[in-house]
């Protein structure tokens, strides 16, 4: 089933004063449960799974992005990501901050943390990046927003609760000139917590990633994912071009925009449509 707009997303990033936007258009969705954010373009913020992707030599990074999903449909997931890091040299090390503000019905999560990730040098443009970021993640359920059939039903709770915890992850990223991959895991200290409706849970990712930059016309991404929780694993296939165009400077080709494509195995394929609203 072809649904337009079954997802809508936005992503507005700066990388060397690049500023990126995406919107997508079409899904082909199934309903599943979700406790960790659900983005199509996250190759482009590992950093909300993976702190060691932080470590960009030489730039500042900035982004944000935000998700409505189901629209039409009351307490649908509408999720919020900010993401800004810097590397410093001399320490070889990137620092950070990311915040998630992630609503899906009665829950909302509000999601702060900071990073580190340490760069290391294994051979020529071949560098382990090793990451950690710390913080708090504090869920809030609103009972009045229950739309219960029967009235004041007594099987329900309806009074609000919330509950904050400390929140860590740890990940590894090795990074070469034509590919990036990595291992990461979320939430480490919800393996102390017993939940069985997975509001806090631990997450497992790994990745890999192919990348070139060196053609005049065209920038290419492809790539494969993979996630797990518990009992779920979810795999995805990435592939995106991005569309230059040869100035003659020496800053290199105008880039202009993006075409990609984003497959899930929950059934879900996505179209991408990116554009690049502001001079490198």
């Amino acid at each position: 089933r072809l649904y337009y707009p079954g997802k809508i997303e936005l992503n507005y990033g700066m990388n060397k004063g690049i500023l990126i936007l995406s919107i997508f258009f079409f899904s082909v969705i199934k309903v599943t449960a979700q406790a960790d954010i659900s983005m199509e373009t996250h190759w482009y913020n590992r950093a909300s799974y993976n702190p060691a992707s932080i470590v960009r030599p030489d730039f500042i990074y900035f982004f944000t992005n935000a998700r409505k999903q189901w629209t039409g449909i009351n307490g649908s997931p509408l999720v919020f990501n900010f993401q800004v890091s810097g590397y410093n040299k001399n320490l070889r090390s990137g620092f950070g901050f990311s915040l998630i503000n992630d609503n899906i019905g009665l829950s909302r999560v509000i999601n702060p943390s900071l990073q580190y990730a340490h760069l290391i040098g294994i051979g020529k443009e071949l560098n382990l990046a090793m990451g950690l970021s710390g913080g708090v993640f504090v869920r809030t359920l609103n009972a009045s927003r229950f739309e219960a059939e029967t009235i004041m039903d007594p099987l329900l709770t309806y009074t609000n609760q919330t509950s904050a915890r400390p929140d860590a992850n740890l990940g590894f990223e090795l990074q070469g000139k034509y590919f990036f991959t990595g291992i990461s895991t979320t939430h480490l200290f919800s393996k102390k917590v017993s939940e069985d409706n997975f509001f806090y849970s631990n997450h497992r990712y790994g990745y890999a990633y192919y990348r070139t930059t060196d053609p005049q016309l065209f920038n290419l991404l492809i790539g494969a994912h993979v996630s797990n929780r518990k009992n779920l694993t979810v795999f995805e296939g990435h592939s995106m071009i991005r569309f230059k165009y040869p100035t003659g400077l020496l800053k290199g080709p105008r880039e202009l925009f993006d075409l990609g494509v984003t497959w899930r195995s929950t059934k879900q394929l996505t179209l991408l449509f990116g554009i690049n609203v502001a001079a490198d």
